[in-house]
């Protein structure tokens, strides 16, 4: 949150901001501003620190434009480039907000025109991605609100921006996030299968497929699928879905299994 209060320009707040900074990101450097006369050279300088990641020296520069020439256009941009410093600071939530903010108060600007802020508010979503560590659970058993958040707000942006600059990586992040929440709900869904529960397996799998269909889930899931209406007796749902397993995955470990268990209730 300590970027955010840069932008009240307090300069007696510097060192400890600064600290701060800096024991949370041990590469950044010093955080160093030497200020320029006008707010296009602030702002060049602003930008070359964030080049140069360090974020508290960005941040200063912005901020001071902003403080200094208020009426500037680069004040506005000022203020979306100390989103871009939270950002680089690994400060997602603060830099999500500041994204939100600069949306909602300048609608028209070419910064959300063409898609950056909001491209910028999904990537952040996206980095805040539960990860995978030898001493903690699976990233597919941990909570999936920011996989979430992170979905929505890609698959928002690629249906809004279809022609931006920024659209192919939005893309190339939604099918890893997409493969993350596949993965979470076949946990889930073997989680119930595994205890007895078909029919906790069943919507689970129906969302998988539904919504996250494309993984290497697609298979199994659909497998494991006509198992579960078999439980929950709704032969004919099993059939269907053993069918497109058949017929979309004919190769699959299960292909056999399921053109027998169509033989089966087919006699």
């Amino acid at each position: 949150m300590f970027l955010r209060t840069v932008m009240a320009f307090r300069p007696v707040l510097w060192p400890t901001l600064c600290l701060a900074l800096v024991s949370a990101c041990s590469s950044a450097p010093s955080g160093a501003a030497v200020y320029a006369v006008t707010a296009q050279q602030n702002y060049s300088k602003g930008l070359n620190e964030l080049e140069q990641k360090d974020w508290v020296a960005a941040a200063k520069y912005f901020a001071f434009i902003r403080a200094r020439f208020p009426y500037s256009k680069y004040a506005v941009l000022a203020e979306l480039r100390i989103s871009d410093a939270e950002f680089g600071a690994a400060h997602y939530v603060q830099a999500i907000d500041g994204y939100k903010l600069f949306i909602k108060f300048h609608p028209t600007h070419e910064m959300v025109t063409n898609g950056y802020a909001e491209f910028r508010i999904g990537e952040a979503y996206y980095k805040m991605l539960p990860g995978d560590m030898w001493i903690l659970p699976p990233a597919y058993e941990k909570d999936q609100s920011s996989t979430y958040d992170a979905e929505r707000e890609l698959r928002t942006f690629v249906k809004k921006h279809p022609s931006s600059q920024y659209t192919e990586r939005a893309q190339k992040m939604l099918q890893r996030v997409h493969a993350h929440l596949a993965a979470h709900e076949w946990y889930v869904a073997k989680f119930y299968w595994e205890r007895d529960k078909p029919m906790g397996t069943v919507l689970r799998l129906r969302r998988l497929l539904d919504r996250f269909a494309g993984t290497r889930y697609d298979g199994d899931a659909l497998w494991l699928l006509g198992q579960a209406y078999l439980k929950v007796k709704m032969p004919e749902r099993a059939k269907d879905v053993w069918q497109r397993l058949i017929n979309e995955h004919p190769n699959h470990a299960h292909a056999g299994a399921a053109r027998r268990a169509l033989a089966d209730l087919s006699s």
